[in-house]
């Protein structure tokens, strides 16, 4: 029982380790560092509680940010869109 504890926990330290850093903002900021970027790559994908509302990830500078909105955002124009099934973020606790 302890073995399959642990081997999660592991599992989840070596997702984090994947990923890097996974900076949380709310959805305007998310949106204002989106409109900053020059073709910025956002990937978004649908869902959330009971199924409603929108979550994105995008990389700027070397970091990853995530935002969840219950409504789409407005992207610039020149973003390139990647649509997903759904997006999995590692939780440490």
């Amino acid at each position: 029982m302890y073995g399959s504890s642990a081997t999660g926990a592991a599992a989840v330290a070596e997702a984090i380790k994947a990923t890097g850093a996974i900076i949380q903002v709310e959805a305007a900021v998310f949106a204002q560092l989106a409109a900053k970027e020059k073709k910025p790559l956002i990937v978004i994908a649908k869902g959330g509680f009971m199924g409603k509302g929108f979550k994105y990830l995008m990389g700027c500078r070397g970091l990853i940010f995530f935002a969840k909105s219950s409504e789409h955002l407005l992207l610039p124009g020149d973003a390139e869109i990647i649509s997903a099934g759904k997006i999995w973020l590692p939780s440490v606790c």
